[in-house]
């Protein structure tokens, strides 16, 4: 019988021997990816560049879509086995683009690695008056994950790695106003919202997607340096959450926690394509391993089982079709 996730019930480690300090190049040690295809979005810069470098050093063709090209283009120079395209998250038009091209290229697609996002930025809505960062962060995900699914069932095994964050712990799924129309924006609100609605989406593709040969995984990176994510963040918030002084200074004890790239897109590349997974997906995954699940406590390690809640990932399901007009079909 086939074992599903909800409610957490796959949610504990399987003692991969990683860990949070653990590299791409270590976990993908040993695999090789010649003639597999995969999608990174968000795939030149930060640990989305990581995970490029790091499936296309294995073999595999990687096409990266990007919304500014210029700056794509530099980041990606020199690196073989790369294709770039355009794509937009905030614009639905953009994303349909980009998919109908890929499908009619006529290839199959093994890993699509839902990386991009936005982080605590300020009220912004996209021309559906959807707030920013559930358009990025997760609406743009379901609706690429949908237009792509020929591709991905063509793969006859095929893997979806959906980037979450520990911040999925900032808040549920507000099904009342997830678009803040009657309640004041707060963004790291807007945040966790958009985050656990990835791992509800994955929790739920996952179980759907059974028949298909495809499993699906949600992953937090961990707190990384060195990348742009948080770069409209204002300097009061970091300051709120005790990771920087007055003046601005990052604590040293935060310092020495923070990841490096390789190691934050470690957990992601370890999801996208390795054989201690195979026969398990739906889970929430972190340092290599998949996580366990979080204490009751505010923010504490782990996933919150609201994030892997049957009933909500079901209701996302129907109202994620319903805002985007996009019907997700097995």
């Amino acid at each position: 019988m086939r074992q599903n996730n909800y409610q957490g019930a796959l949610q504990k480690p399987i003692g991969s021997g990683f860990n949070a300090k653990s590299t791409t190049t270590e976990v993908i040690n040993g695999i090789d990816l010649i003639g597999k295809i995969a999608i990174v979005t968000g795939g030149n810069t930060g640990i989305g560049l990581e995970t490029t470098k790091t499936l296309a050093a294995a073999g595999a063709t990687v096409i990266v879509p990007a919304r500014t090209m210029e700056k794509a283009k530099r980041n990606l120079d020199g690196i073989a086995n790369v294709e770039l395209e355009e794509m937009d998250l905030m614009n639905p038009d953009s994303i349909d683009l980009f998919a109908q091209k890929f499908i009619e290229s006529g290839r199959p697609l093994h890993l699509l690695i839902n990386n991009a996002g936005i982080m605590w930025v300020p009220l912004r809505r996209d021309r559906r008056g959807i707030e920013s960062q559930l358009a990025t962060n997760y609406l743009a995900l379901f609706q690429l994950t949908a237009r792509l699914w020929p591709a991905l069932k063509k793969a006859n095994g095929a893997r979806v790695v959906n980037v979450s964050s520990h911040g999925h712990q900032f808040a549920p799924f507000n099904f009342e106003d997830p678009n803040f129309l009657t309640r004041e924006y707060e963004t790291l609100q807007g945040y966790g919202q958009s985050k656990t609605a990835v791992n509800l989406f994955s929790l739920e593709l996952d179980n759907r997607a059974h028949e298909s040969k495809i499993r699906v995984y949600s992953v937090h990176p961990g707190s990384i340096g060195g990348t742009e994510l948080g770069r409209e963040a204002p300097l009061e918030l970091f300051r709120k959450m005790g990771f920087c002084d007055a003046e601005g200074n990052i604590l040293p004890e935060v310092a020495a926690s923070l990841k490096t790239i390789p190691q934050g897109a470690a957990t992601t590349v370890w999801c996208a394509t390795s054989p201690q997974l195979n026969g398990i997906g739906g889970v929430y995954c972190e340092d290599g391993d998949i996580a366990e699940l979080a204490q009751d406590s505010a923010m504490s390690a782990g996933v919150k089982a609201y994030s892997l809640d049957k009933a909500a990932a079901g209701r996302l399901w129907k109202w994620s079709e319903e805002i985007t007009g996009v019907e997700f079909s097995m």
